[in-house]
């Protein structure tokens, strides 16, 4: 049996399972998948470099977390893409108390169970970004965390695929719309603390100029691991269905690309409006999609290295991001 005609059957299947109250819809088309060149040994490559090491796990407003940074950065400008505001980076302070504080840089006396002799610790992280400008003012702002967990008992907690995965990612899909000019303009932002409640995109979206003008938000995080089914969620249509019909245009024969994770009454399911980054533009009111796959046996421990990753998974799940993203831009002018 073809590898497609497994899918079919496999869609079939989520279709009937829909009266068990299983709310998403499997994403699958007949006709020939879209062919979208991209350098799929560099984004490997890249995938390695970021979650080695020598990273120490991106710690936010570690020593290695700000080389992360400078990294990203250097392969930002090599994907071609153009500061803003004269800068490819910003630094931000932020403030952790108690048991926050207790849980990424432990004070090294027992914490009392109310945290009160924990003390609060000023820290400094900072976001890298680009862009790529297209025909109009608006921006679609493609975001993903590039900050982890550090070393912790001495293990080092790579991130791989949460999230070296969504960060790297970036580099080839500026690299591929670079000389396919769009109609909105394509804001990349590397952000980082994530891990300490979103502080780096809060930042972001604050301080950006040009905040008006997003007309959405593109979040990747963990899109590189698929330990059985090959599948692929994308969150967020319960919030903006008007979204729907672009991402059903996306043809692929290899990924179970999956609508879900988003409706806050579907007990079946959990819900990931507020599960990473793009919390914060859905609290201010902009349209959001959050490409991401569910937890599995590697989330958040030392074992998310790159030797646990998919690759074919992961070179087609960024391949099918860079068709979500040209239908989108189309959509939203046509809109």
């Amino acid at each position: 049996m073809s590898y497609f005609f497994y899918l079919l059957q496999y869609q079939l299947l989520k279709h009937l399972q829909i009266e068990k109250n299983w709310v998403f819809t499997v994403i699958l088309s007949c006709k020939e998948p879209k062919v979208i060149e991209i350098d799929s040994k560099e984004l490997l490559n890249n995938l390695k470099e970021l979650s080695d090491d020598s990273f120490e796990g991106r710690l936010f407003s570690s020593e290695a977390g700000k080389r992360a940074r400078k990294n990203i950065v250097e392969n930002f400008k090599n994907a071609g893409l153009q500061p803003i505001n004269g800068s490819y980076e910003d630094e931000f302070s932020t403030t952790l108390r108690e048991k926050q504080r207790q849980l990424f840089f432990p004070i090294k006396k027992k914490p009392l169970d109310d945290y009160s002799n924990v003390p609060d610790t000023t820290v400094v992280g900072g976001n890298a970004f680009g862009m790529l400008n297209g025909e109009t003012s608006k921006d679609i702002v493609i975001t993903a965390h590039f900050d982890h967990l550090g070393i912790r008992d001495g293990k080092i907690y790579n991130g791989a695929d949460e999230n070296a995965s969504g960060t790297v990612a970036l580099y080839t899909i500026a690299k591929y719309f670079r000389n396919k000019p769009t109609k909105h303009n394509l804001v990349f932002v590397a952000v980082d603390g994530e891990e300490v409640g979103s502080v780096g995109a809060d930042y972001f979206l604050k301080n950006y100029t040009n905040k008006n003008n997003i007309v959405l938000n593109i979040n990747l995080a963990m899109i590189s691991h698929s330990d059985y089914d090959p599948e692929l969620f994308v969150s967020g249509l319960y919030h903006y269905p008007e979204l729907r019909d672009p991402l059903e245009d996306i043809h692929t024969d290899k990924i179970l690309l999956l609508f879900g994770h988003d409706d806050p009454n579907n007990k079946e399911q959990a819900d990931w409006t507020f599960s990473s980054d793009h919390r914060v533009f859905y609290r201010n009111k902009i349209p959001h999609l959050y490409f991401g796959v569910p937890d599995h046996k590697d989330y958040h421990r030392s074992t998310d290295t790159y030797a646990t990753i998919n690759e074919e998974f992961y070179i087609e799940a960024v391949k099918i991001i860079i068709q979500a993203i040209e239908n989108l831009d189309q959509h939203f002018i046509d809109d």
